[in-house]
């Protein structure tokens, strides 16, 4: 097969349209078009099924797809060991990690990392669906739970533990809280169905205060972590927390500490070929160091 051909058409795949992928390319729709049909007409095979809007991958389009894909991985992959292995950690890093996590405890510490190795350029992915670090959707992860991905080097982190938290309004209008019977009359914040709810049974405030007694007293469900921090800053309610969540903001109280929610552990993963990258191995480094600085 052409190289060049199998090259626009991965971009046409990607992208899905003829447009969009000459704009990639830079090279005009037509001369996209002409080499995608060069390529089908080589193969005797239709790859695309066109259709006012837009192109959509044939069965065959669809395993040719998934070998191109392969392919662009792992040259993605040898880029990052032979960069690696200069002196000075340079080039592209893309870290995969939980909405909470990275909106609320990394993005800040980030400016530190880049003021250390300005020569890696940084990417965020946030989201609580898991990517897949094989397909190198990014080069690193920090996940919360056991990693389930086989084939990755995990590296213990923290062991993440939650509280309840209220705001300073909050305990002055419906406060104090001085026992667990008091969580019987509190109005509550709690996390709907979401990916965290299969590793951190973030609702645990619900069973302490009587499930069923307490479900007519929630005033806000939301699957997002931030979501609920904003809640409960507003003065809505009170919300049990990941310890990493709520510590970040001092304005926040600590009711009934000795009462803690499950427990979970945080791990950094990445794929055993990128085992000896420098930047991997500074970014490593950066993490634990935060850590450790954080629980003290």
């Amino acid at each position: 097969m052409n190289w060049d051909r199998l090259r626009v058409f991965h971009a046409v795949a990607e992208a899905g349209s003829f447009t969009r992928a000459g704009d990639l390319l830079h090279l005009s729709q037509p001369a996209v078009s002409r080499q995608v049909a060069a390529l089908e007409e080589s193969l005797a095979v239709v790859l695309f099924h066109r259709h006012s809007r837009g192109l959509i991958l044939t069965e065959q389009g669809e395993t040719l797809y998934a070998t191109t894909r392969d392919v662009y991985a792992k040259l993605a992959m040898t880029e990052a060991n032979l960069s690696g292995g200069r002196d000075r950690p340079e080039g592209p890093l893309t870290i995969s990690t939980t909405n909470a996590f990275g909106t609320i405890w990394l993005t800040p510490r980030l400016r530190a990392f880049n003021q250390l190795y300005p020569g890696i350029d940084l990417k965020l992915k946030t989201s609580d669906d898991t990517l897949d670090l094989a397909m190198r959707e990014a080069d690193v992860a920090i996940r919360m739970g056991t990693p389930t991905q086989p084939d990755l080097i995990q590296r213990h982190l923290m062991t993440v533990h939650s509280h309840i938290y209220a705001a300073p309004s909050y305990l002055e209008e419906f406060g104090p809280i001085e026992s667990a019977d008091d969580l019987l009359t509190q109005r509550l914040i709690v996390y709907g169905e979401g990916p965290l709810s299969a590793i951190a049974s973030p609702n645990w405030l619900l069973r302490r205060s009587g499930e069923a007694e307490s479900r007519h007293r929630v005033v806000l469900e939301a699957n997002n972590i931030y979501c609920i921090l904003r809640a409960v800053e507003s003065g809505l309610g009170i919300s049990a927390l990941p310890d990493y969540v709520a510590r970040e903001r001092p304005n926040l109280r600590q009711i009934l500490p000795d009462l803690q929610g499950p427990s979970f552990d945080a791990y950094l993963v990445y794929a055993e070929e990128l085992r000896h990258t420098k930047r991997i191995g500074v970014f490593r480094d950066f993490l634990l160091s935060q850590i450790a600085a954080w629980k003290y």
